[in-house]
């Protein structure tokens, strides 16, 4: 066991490759073009960014 504590680098690098390499091939069975036939359709985008803009945080300034 000693040998671990010397190439622990090595083992890491071994499952790097092996998590790659894994999906790579899950990358490959998927068919862009299936995909793309049978998109759901997305709901309209709803933004509540206007709300913020009526609050004004910012402290008067006096005009002199």
């Amino acid at each position: 066991m000693h040998w671990i504590t010397d190439y622990w680098w090595i083992i890491i690098i071994l499952l790097l490759i092996g998590i790659i390499w894994s999906a790579v091939k899950q990358m490959q069975k998927i068919d862009p073009k299936r995909f793309l036939d049978n998109k759901p359709k997305l709901p309209p985008h709803r933004d509540f960014n206007d709300k913020w803009d009526d609050e004004d945080d910012w402290p008067k300034q006096k005009k002199h």
